[in-house]
């Protein structure tokens, strides 16, 4: 799929928002992708979701994956179609006292080959603390995987980062806006409360 393509699913979707917002890694962007809003639609999230398996088999060949770990919340829907789309168990992660858990009974089998899959990498601050939490419970991640990664290359998980497309948005800190977004109120679309 080219970025046109997956952009379109985006707009089509009304998940490309343009304005003034304030992301969950506390930086602001004059646009926001609503992933939830694409995976609305399970035709839609099938086609993406079948996209980017595509490239995760291709880069860890079959069969390089036994478990789909996602943070909760954005990634829960993305990481369970990944999951069903490679054929093996997804389960993911909460934030309990602050910090990636394993709740519902879920358990990661030791040295289990994880793939942990997002909806979108921005700094990857939520995808670096679910590899984290997945190596602390006995996982091996052997890769990231995103629909959109923001850094479009940039950021660093620490392990091979698999992305539908990059898509480079400017991001900037509360003390670097520029005029336009300065002189409009910020809305906070992200699941994940700034501390």
């Amino acid at each position: 799929m080219t970025l046109d393509e997956i952009l379109q699913h985006f707009r089509d979707a009304g998940a490309l928002l343009e304005g003034h917002f304030l992301l969950s890694s506390g930086l602001h962007s004059p646009a926001y992708l609503q992933c939830a809003r694409v995976m609305m639609d399970p035709a839609r999230g099938a086609t993406l979701c079948g996209a980017l398996a595509d490239k995760v088999v291709a880069e860890l060949g079959p069969g390089g994956v036994d478990l789909v770990v996602s943070p909760a919340m954005g990634g829960v829907v993305v990481g369970y179609e990944m999951a069903r789309q490679l054929g093996v168990p997804g389960v993911f992660t909460e934030r309990v006292d602050g910090a990636f858990a394993l709740r519902r009974g879920f358990d990661i089998p030791a040295g289990a080959r994880v793939l942990m899959a997002e909806d979108i990498v921005t700094t990857g601050k939520s995808s670096r603390e679910c590899i984290a939490c997945i190596t602390d419970y006995g996982g091996t991640v052997v890769a990231a995987s995103c629909l959109i990664d923001r850094s479009d290359g940039e950021v660093d998980l620490g392990v091979p980062l698999v992305s539908l497309t990059g898509y480079k948005v400017p991001a900037y800190a509360e003390d670097a806006l520029p005029p336009e977004l300065a002189a409009t109120p910020a809305v906070k679309p992200g699941s994940r409360d700034l501390k």
